[in-house]
């Protein structure tokens, strides 16, 4: 078996354990709690449990990755210790040993997020072609979760990739499902190419690790104003990874929801090969704009209605522009932006910023809101009464960024103007968020 295909099967491993359970959680906690008046804080905490991990990650791959482990045994063991945790997660009912069982998962998981993709960079010939090809087939490893866990076709027909689960989406078989593929992806990481630590013997710098080295790039107005804004609009968007599965399960496509999600990823795919022409025609502020009222848009339809389910979907289809015309965007903006010696710090800063305090922000202001207005999340009932609120409060929040970024967002420099850079000396991932893959 030829290495690029290894990798791939690793891709594949490595986002179908995370996304068989991540989209259909909210829905299983709003029936596993079901009657607590702080239900929508404890699904909401539950998520941040994600973005908790996803700020220590950098520490132990820099520390552990970098310089002491090979990062094919790393991830084995992390993902080994992961199953464990999972089949425990299945067995849990208190939600404050649910949120720490949780946190210590992630602490495992989000690691191996970086770990696969410099063992794919250690081990191909062309990076700038071959890892493309190779993370592509995270994407489809969160796509064929979904349908599996669905037992549906994208929600059109039936389609029992794994027959023996039933109501996968609201029970506590999506953990077990995800426990086992863990701990078999553990096993098969211990025999991928080896992949030495890179600086093995040399310090650990935690300015560099985290990105704060970085920090002279905010002295420059327009990635000043891009970084605030990024910050700000992770918070509404933390609604939609957190909450979609659920509502949408309960409003109109029950334990279908999981494969009708996964629209979104097909979407993404498409709309990825579109941003080198599409950043050509509108320029990063323009494509940065557009992601942003995206996402307006997309909670103004669940808000306002949610009783139509091609409303939902769309809603849902829009994340190939959500995510490939704002995350992507800024993270080819930041690579142009940052000096070369510092674009890894770079977008190890941008990371922090979005996917790390501002989605850490949002899954708190989740659950407070869901709270505050009393919604109902375990009925449909309860979501028919709520959703409007619920929804236009994200729908406002990310308005209401983008006409900041609008007013104050102004660089004329080419590197806002143009397209991707041919410069790739430090090619990055651009899909490693949630539920995003």
């Amino acid at each position: 078996m030829s290495i690029k295909v290894r990798l791939s099967i690793m891709m594949f491993l490595q986002f179908f354990v995370w996304g068989v359970f991540f989209v259909t959680m909210g829905t299983y906690l709003a029936k596993l709690f079901e009657g607590d008046d702080k239900i929508n804080s404890l699904i909401g905490s539950s998520y941040a449990t994600q973005t908790w991990a996803a700020l220590f990650a950098p520490l132990i791959v820099g520390f552990l990755g970098d310089r002491y482990f090979n990062k094919e045994r790393l991830n084995g063991l992390l993902h080994l210790l992961g199953a464990g945790l999972l089949w425990w997660v299945s067995t849990i009912n208190d939600p404050t040993i649910l949120f720490w069982a949780l946190l210590t998962f992630f602490i495992c998981y989000m690691p191996t997020l970086a770990l696969v993709n410099t063992i794919t960079f250690q081990n191909v010939d062309n990076v700038e072609t071959d890892f493309p090809k190779i993370r592509l087939w995270g994407t489809i490893g969160w796509i064929v979760a979904g349908l599996a866990i669905s037992e549906s076709f994208f929600g059109l027909f039936a389609f029992p990739i794994l027959p023996f689960i039933e109501g996968g989406g609201s029970t506590n078989a999506q953990f077990q499902v995800a426990a086992i593929v863990s701990a078999v992806y553990g096993i098969y990481s211990f025999t991928l190419p080896a992949s030495p630590p890179e600086g093995k013997g040399e310090p650990v710098n935690l300015i560099k690790v985290l990105g704060f080295d970085a920090i002279n790039l905010l002295r420059n107005p327009s990635y000043f104003v891009f970084a605030v804004c990024s910050f700000l609009i992770c918070i509404p968007l933390a609604f939609y990874y957190a909450r979609t599965g659920e509502f949408a399960g309960k409003m109109h496509f029950g334990d279908q929801t999981a494969g009708v999600m996964a629209l979104g990823q097909v979407s993404e795919i498409f709309f990825m090969a579109l941003v080198p022409f599409f950043l050509s025609k509108l320029g990063v502020k323009r494509m940065l704009l557009v992601g942003m009222l995206a996402w307006a848009l997309r909670y103004a339809l669940f808000g306002l209605m949610p009783s139509v389910g091609g409303m939902i979907v769309l809603g849902i289809v829009l994340h190939g522009i959500c995510y490939d015309f704002f995350f992507v965007t800024g993270q080819l903006y930041t690579d142009r932006v940052a000096p070369r010696e510092m674009r890894t710090s770079a977008q190890a800063l941008l990371g922090l910023l979005t996917y790390g305090a501002g989605m850490l922000v949002g899954n708190y202001v989740l659950g407070w809101w869901g709270d505050r207005i009393k919604l109902d999340p375990s009925t449909k009932a309860g979501w028919e009464a709520g959703a409007e609120q619920f929804w236009l409060m994200p729908a406002g929040l990310a308005a209401g960024v983008s006409v900041l970024f609008f007013l104050a967002f102004w660089d004329k420099s080419s590197a806002a103007q143009s397209g991707p850079t041919d410069d790739k000396d430090s090619p990055e991932d651009a899909s490693d968020n949630p539920e995003t893959a």
